[in-house]
């Protein structure tokens, strides 16, 4: 009970401190590691009691110790270094081979096998097994690759299901059971958490700092089943105390998000760092790229620096990378970085542009970049197009439509007024979330191929597009671009203000501008055009007559003001 109570989840709580963006932080580091000694103690003393349940006796529990000490001694002196010599020959993917791998699962396997003949539980050897792996980065995650996709896609539910078949909730049929279960959450809570939190506020921790590790620390998830499995497989717990013990794991783990989220309500940070410092101090003109795909980010890039190619000492570029933190673990993020930037940095070198860059992983990836945009006091947001998982099928269509009325969040901007039912269709969630959300100017490229932008032409619909005049001035200052404009309803003809800003446009920059009322425009002609610049309001009014725009152009990008 003792250790159930205290153990910690290190795999989720290694996963929660990613997320949160603590990982480089001091406090990560505090909790990483109070975590990683929490269960190495609590799984030293599991191996004891285990010994001492088995035993039967005082004499027998100190023979299976005696031999556990051996056991431990042998792997760390012997079977550890030539592991290491083995990962100095073969530490890369192409020299990881398949036999190669077959001598470290074999490793475990053996570990497994002694520990279960020794007396104490086979977890314990394949836990020891872990702990003696070397340590180089480029060696765990390699095989950590070959490794997790197998035991979190299969493994791991078969486990959860497992835990889930056995833990008999209908057992605690009597009020008494309830209380006494509410008891077990309360102590270990307090215990965790308090302790968690009293003891690194002893030692000097702020108070937001101790809450957080007390909250960290109070994760206790997958470790917490394992250890609560064995002790059931062993008789030490009785079906009653186990289904208690399993809804208070599930009830720790479940509250440290909200747990977090309510210090940092109540406790902000007091210098939230959300964009690096360098954005915002010098530049004027700040544009932010949010791609998924490099080579998206990478034709992105072409088009921000078509907007500020001569003025680069006012202008700003900051690309942003969100990965989704379940693609992550603690040894390859690095490289996920490096290989997402790989290409953008590339094309910056060859486009001679000062870049920065953001990489962050998380779960929710849209409010990551509203929350970059929004707080980065940027003036322009340029995103891609996301392709909807429900497109292509009759079925998809008629799903896709249905969880447009039954989101809850949809359907309460839509019943408040602040969004028509149809305001942003045609675009997939994500796209109209990060619409709604962001304070910004947005811009949605979709993407054909963008090697150059000398051609652009900008279908023009009313006044309420005449903030494309100043992108078609960029365009036309900054890259030497040719920009032909459709004055699809003849409002530029009759606003004289609107005639007089095109009209300056040409002196400055004669042959580079044409006005047209009515265009014959043949699939070529829109094909010779490198980018179509369209308003998000003239798109969403007229889908029909831009679809075909849009199968024809090489390339559109979709504005919002």
């Amino acid at each position: 009970m003792g250790i159930a109570m205290s153990v910690s989840a290190f795999p989720v709580l290694a996963r929660i401190v990613q997320e949160r963006g603590l990982t480089k932080t001091p406090l990560g580091g505090v909790v990483i590691t109070a975590a990683a000694v929490d269960d190495i103690t609590a799984w030293c003393i599991f191996a004891a009691v285990i010994a001492i349940v088995k035993a039967g006796s005082v004499v027998g529990a100190l023979y299976t110790i005696g031999l556990a000490i051996c056991y431990v001694i042998l792997f760390i002196k012997v079977v550890q270094p030539f592991l290491k010599k083995i990962s100095d020959v073969y530490s890369g993917k192409e020299g990881l081979s398949k036999p190669v791998v077959a001598v470290f699962f074999i490793t475990l396997l053996i570990s497994s096998l002694i520990t279960e003949a020794i007396g104490i539980h086979v977890l314990f050897g394949a836990f020891m097994a872990g702990v003696i792996m070397p340590a180089e980065n480029g060696f765990r995650r390699v095989f950590i690759e070959k490794v997790e996709d197998v035991s979190l896609v299969l493994l791991m539910p078969l486990f959860f299901v497992f835990t889930g078949l056995r833990t008999q909730i209908e057992m605690l049929n009597e009020p008494f059971l309830w209380q006494v279960c509410a008891l077990i959450c309360l102590v270990a809570m307090a215990g965790k958490f308090g302790g968690s939190a009293l003891a690194a506020r002893f030692i000097g921790h702020p108070w937001r700092e101790s809450l957080i590790i007390g909250a960290l620390l109070n994760t206790r998830g997958l470790m917490e089943l394992v250890v609560l499995n064995i002790g059931y497989d062993l008789g030490i717990l009785n079906p009653k105390v186990f289904a208690m013990l399993v809804i208070m794991a599930l009830l720790t783990t479940m509250l440290t998000g909200p747990a977090l989220n309510l210090i940092n309500r109540f406790l902000p940070e007091k210098k939230p760092v959300a964009v690096p410092k360098d954005i915002g101090k010098y530049a004027k003109f700040k544009i932010l790229i949010a791609f998924s795909n490099p080579e998206k980010g990478r034709a992105m890039l072409r088009l921000a620096h078509s907007l500020i190619k001569k003025s680069q000492n006012n202008a700003l570029v900051t690309a942003l990378h969100i990965s989704p933190g379940t693609d992550l673990n603690l040894y390859n993020a690095e490289e996920y970085e490096r290989e997402s930037f790989q290409l953008i940095r590339e094309e910056a070198r060859k486009l001679d542009l000062g870049l920065i860059t953001l990489f962050k992983p998380a779960n929710d990836i849209d409010r990551e970049v509203i929350e970059t945009a929004n707080l980065g006091d940027f003036d322009l947001l340029i995103i891609g197009i996301g392709k909807s998982v429900y497109e292509g099928t009759l079925l998809g269509r008629l799903l896709g439509f249905t969880t447009q009325i039954i989101n809850p969040e949809r359907l309460y901007q839509t019943l408040t007024g602040k969004e028509k039912f149809f305001e942003y269709s045609g675009l997939d969630d994500r796209t109209r979330y990060i619409l709604r959300s962001v304070k910004i100017p947005v811009g949605i490229l979709l993407y054909k191929g963008l090697p150059k932008i000398e051609n652009v032409f900008i279908p023009f619909y009313g006044p309420e597009d005449s903030f494309l005049l100043a992108y078609g001035r960029k365009l036309i200052h900054d890259s030497e671009a040719k920009v032909v404009i459709l004055d699809v309803n003849g409002a530029i003809r009759q606003d004289p203000e609107l005639k007089e800003s095109i009209r300056s446009i040409e002196q400055i920059a004669p042959q580079h501008i044409a006005l047209y009322d009515k265009l014959s425009m043949n699939p070529e002609w829109l094909h010779n055009q490198d980018l179509m610049l369209i308003s998000l309001d003239g798109w969403r009014k007229n889908l029909e007559k831009n679809s075909l725009w849009l199968s024809q152009a090489k390339t559109v990008f979709i504005l919002k003001p």
